[in-house]
């Protein structure tokens, strides 16, 4: 059996795009749980953050320490703006991510990833981990190991199956080449790879990092138990994710039946042998619906070492989520307004997508003027000519079918990319439409937020973490907790 005194018995969720920011991760990691980064489109949230004029100047420290040298300086002289940019001027955007990337591209991710994770453990001795999705192969390798340059103690990924990330942390843990399979649909040959070679960089390669521990996010037990006998490194324990959670979730295995409200079906083959995962003898967090006293009294009876929890961080003061929506969504939530659906056609990932609707809010992202100009959810395909291309199905249409997709695949595709980073108040602005319309997404447990909430609209982490664990609970680890003052304004 698994002994689980020493691990954080809270994980808070890693919500992408920004939401689950360096501010939330640090906040939750200094009341000795475990504080989480999202680092999806960590490359796009930081140049817009320097583009905005960095006001309290936290972005521009962080870059300083970054142990590449030249980096942080060409990073600022490209997109920094003193007092920041005017609000109807459209932000400049970072290149789009292909298999080969200039080493130039490949430092802005590792620096967004080093920035995040440096920000959110500076002053304090609590543990961090960074979120990716698997399905986001692209930049995986690099936002790792800038991560890992910053000393981050948790990876943690889904949305796929990450079978070869941990091999992949081995080797940038010795600053080795790592490499993944790359996924190209429709590939004819040999099976391609994407690299990234820790010494084209110029750091200091003499010094081993530290291998930050691996969670893997899933959704079955079949999965689990194929993680842990199949990987090619060991993975340290897993976070079982149902589909109650916010964002993508797992699709409902076996053929896809519809409910009445258009969303996917359900059944008693997606519920989680909990025994099985068990028996695998490592630690395993409880994910999707835990939010509350009695679901963490549930998962610790069960075996588990604790839950992972998004909805309730995702709405406090900390998090990345826009001031004034997240005022909206809570009053709303009180109101019992609000409306969760979990879109079958939303993503064009092909995932599940959790959608919020409140009150008179009208969803905008549904009828955005097509266009693809972030490109992290881009599928690789194989072109007639044996060269790879790139596609979306949220991209305009003709452009997709030009490419070889099939119009059907375009119907109700959202771009997840551009609406989630506006969520985090940092629209593209567009000469047609003015600002991108933000797209929201939070598990079920936000309709029911109301009786947590009380007579309060706003909250903090702490109040989260107070709310889950009562004293008897609690972490031993916060008593090892020292913040050091000299870090001041954070």
């Amino acid at each position: 059996m698994t002994d689980t005194g020493d691990l954080p018995i809270v994980i808070q969720g890693g919500m992408g795009v920004g939401v689950s920011n360096w501010r939330l991760a640090r906040a939750v990691s200094m009341r000795g749980q475990l504080g989480v980064v999202s680092g999806t489109a960590l490359d796009t949230i930081l140049v817009r953050r320097l583009q905005d004029g960095d006001r309290d100047g936290h972005v521009r420290r962080a870059m300083q320490a970054f142990p590449i040298d030249g980096v942080a300086d060409t990073v600022r002289a490209q997109y920094f703006i003193e007092g920041g940019r005017a609000p109807d001027a459209p932000y400049a955007l970072v290149p789009m991510y292909r298999r080969s990337v200039s080493v130039a591209r490949q430092q802005l991710t590792m620096l967004a990833n080093f920035v995040e994770v440096f920000l959110a453990k500076e002053g304090h001795h609590g543990l961090v981990g960074t979120n990716l999705l698997t399905k986001l192969q692209l930049p995986n390798l690099a936002s790792l190991y800038g991560a890992m340059l910053a000393g981050v103690d948790y990876v943690l990924m889904g949305a796929g199956i990450p079978r070869e990330i941990p091999s992949a942390l081995d080797a940038l843990a010795a600053h080795h080449p790592a490499r993944l399979t790359f996924e190209v649909d429709g590939a004819r040959g040999e099976t391609q790879t994407l690299e990234f070679d820790p010494v084209a960089h110029g750091g200091d390669v003499n010094v081993p990092l530290k291998r930050p521990k691996f969670l893997a996010i899933v959704a079955s037990d079949t999965l689990a138990i194929n993680l842990a006998r199949k990987s090619s490194g060991y993975v340290d324990g897993f976070v079982v994710e149902g589909p109650t959670a916010g964002g993508h979730n797992a699709p409902p295995r076996g053929a896809l039946t519809l409910t009445e409200r258009g969303e996917p079906l359900y059944g008693e083959r997606d519920v989680v042998d909990i025994e099985k995962v068990r028996s695998l003898g490592r630690p395993f967090w409880l994910a999707g619906g835990t939010g509350s006293p009695t679901h963490v009294a549930e998962a610790l009876a069960a075996g588990a070492a604790g839950v992972q929890v998004g909805t309730l961080f995702a709405y406090c003061d900390e998090s990345g989520f826009d001031d004034d929506l997240k005022r909206e969504v809570l009053t709303s939530a009180k109101r019992g307004e609000l409306r969760i659906m979990t879109d079958p056609l939303a993503s064009p990932t092909g995932y599940p997508f959790k959608v919020v609707t409140w009150g008179e809010h009208v969803d905008q992202s549904v009828e955005r003027e097509r266009v693809c100009d972030l490109g992290y959810l881009r599928s690789a395909y194989q072109r007639e000519d044996g060269r790879v291309g790139y596609r979306c199905a949220a991209e305009p249409v003709a452009d997709y079918v030009q490419k070889g997709g099939n119009v059907e695949d375009t119907v109700g595709r959202r771009c997840v990319c551009n609406g989630l980073v506006a969520t985090v108040g940092m629209p593209q602005i567009r000469e047609s439409r003015g600002a991108e319309p933000a797209l929201v997404t939070s598990g079920d447990d936000l309709a029911n937020i109301g009786s947590f909430l009380g007579d309060r609209i706003s909250y903090s982490a702490g109040d989260v973490i107070d709310y889950l664990l009562p004293d008897h609970f609690k972490s031993n680890r916060s008593a090892f907790m020292t913040l050091d003052h000299a870090v001041t304004n954070v």
